[in-house]
């Protein structure tokens, strides 16, 4: 009898401590670099490896007890109540209907864009989207265009943030999305061509 209860107060105390316990998703840094440079290298036309890949960032550990110790019986039934955090932690999907529409699109552009970065009139910004740099550097006749150019390409990157974030249910992640692009979009670049820093200073690189 006593057994009993002392069982029905652990699996109680565990049930509250699951209902308590707020599962922390956390953005797959890695995989969300690897899914931006394929569709990056897809509208810039490139084949080969990308200009720099990004390190391995190690992933916060969701366990409860030390990797390689023996946990107690309580968090083993805990982890069963409760999936761990890194769960979501796979790769980033960037297989939508959508998002194939918004690559094709982009890389249907890129090549009357192309002309305007080597040239240095359009930039890359530091929140991954692109902005007329040297007005001045475009021949009056084509200003227009290039405007049209760049407003359609940065309505087209928002979308795409905002699609990929919602394609892996957590619409949350768009930021992330966004900065991981940003450094990608710059880093797959070629040499040459112009962006912003953290601080909004015109670097060419």
């Amino acid at each position: 009898m006593i057994h009993t209860i002392r069982l029905s107060s652990l699996l109680g105390m565990l049930l509250f401590t699951a209902a308590c316990v707020t599962i922390n998703v956390y953005f797959p840094n890695a995989e969300a670099a690897k899914a931006a440079d394929e569709i990056i290298r897809g509208v810039y036309g490139e084949d080969e490896a990308p200009a720099s890949t990004p390190d391995k960032v190690p992933q916060p550990q969701s366990r409860l007890y030390t990797p390689g110790a023996e946990q107690p019986i309580w968090v083993s039934a805990l982890d069963w109540l409760v999936p761990p955090a890194q769960a979501n932690d796979g790769d980033i999907n960037i297989q939508t209907p959508a998002i194939s529409t918004l690559r094709k699109t982009m890389e249907a552009r890129f090549p009357k864009l192309k002309p305007f970065y080597v040239g240095g009139s359009v930039g890359m910004t530091q929140d991954g989207l692109i902005k007329i740099r040297d007005l001045n550097a475009i021949a009056l006749r084509d200003r227009k265009t290039v405007n049209t150019l760049v407003a359609a390409e940065n309505r087209d990157r928002n979308v795409l943030y905002r699609e990929i974030a919602r394609a892996n249910g957590e619409p949350g992640w768009e930021a992330e999305i966004r900065k991981t692009f940003a450094g990608r979009w710059i880093g797959n670049a070629p040499g040459g061509w112009w962006y912003q820093d953290k601080g909004g200073n015109w670097k060419q690189k």
